[in-house]
């Protein structure tokens, strides 16, 4: 039988391991556009038909940070960002149409986020990475480690869901009072998520660490497709913060970072 860590976090205390060997800093390519999170450089890059903007924050071993559904690079919580910067070259980019990166017409799906991300790698000489993906890219973080395994050397997946169905449904009910103001890119990433269900027997032979993060009071994607793919995944941490929504990272965002920080430094 597969074991999986189970964790369950009403406090944190953790003892965090030292620092990584000297690693090889990303230099910036393409042309600078912007700033993010306060003065940090935002670059962009043309790749996969479109122009992808990122942003990198801190020195180390690379970190990518996707987001989102409906956010950019600007709404990863300031504290999170310090606090792992400062182990972590961090690489935050925007999914395509959103922030700083364009869009296509081309139509929206998980394949094609995962496509992007492994397109802003090549053009970043990034050979491999540790990942973090937030929600809707919780589940493209899914389809890269499916799609280019050798590519991650561990992931950190946070409120993520089997069934993007249901977490479509249950986001546009909530909206209908406002969906006349969700952009149309908006409008399209919930249309990609309805398409998507977790293979969980390719899931299975996943062989880097993984580690699901949610929290028990998230009712958008609800904390039991975290439990699911942890009991699947070979080797994988659950951990669940006692009371925590899918606004986690911003309620608790010390205790987060903290808690990724100790996974990657193992």
């Amino acid at each position: 039988m597969r074991k999986c860590r189970f964790i369950l976090f009403p406090i944190l205390a953790l003892f965090v391991l030292a620092a990584s060997p000297l690693w090889a800093d990303i230099s910036p390519v393409g042309e600078r556009i912007g700033t993010c999170l306060g003065d940090n450089d935002v670059y962009k890059v043309h790749a996969d038909g479109i122009d992808i903007g990122y942003c990198l924050i801190g020195s180390g071993k690379p970190l990518l940070m996707l987001t989102g559904l409906g956010c950019t690079m600007n709404d990863w919580p300031e504290e999170i960002v310090e606090k792992l910067s400062a182990s972590y070259q961090l690489v935050l980019m925007d999914n395509r149409g959103m922030g700083f990166s364009s869009e296509d017409g081309t139509d929206f799906s998980y394949p094609l986020f995962a496509r992007d991300v492994l397109a802003l790698m090549d053009e970043l000489g990034m050979s491999k990475t540790y990942v973090l993906g937030y929600s809707q890219s919780s589940v493209t973080t899914q389809q890269l480690l499916l799609s280019a395994p050798e590519r991650f050397e561990k992931a950190i997946i946070h409120a993520t869901s089997v069934d993007g169905s249901s977490v479509a449904d249950s986001l546009s009910r909530k909206s209908e009072k406002m969906s006349e103001s969700l952009s149309p890119v908006v409008k399209r990433q919930l249309e990609a998520a309805k398409t998507w269900k977790s293979p969980l027997d390719r899931l299975s032979n996943l062989s880097m660490p993984v580690m699901f993060l949610v929290g028990t009071d998230d009712t958008v994607v609800g904390a039991d497709s975290s439990l699911k793919l942890a009991s699947v995944v070979p080797g994988s941490w659950l951990v669940r913060f006692k009371g925590g929504t899918h606004r986690l990272m911003y309620e608790a965002p010390k205790d987060f970072a903290s808690v990724v920080i100790q996974f990657l430094s193992i």
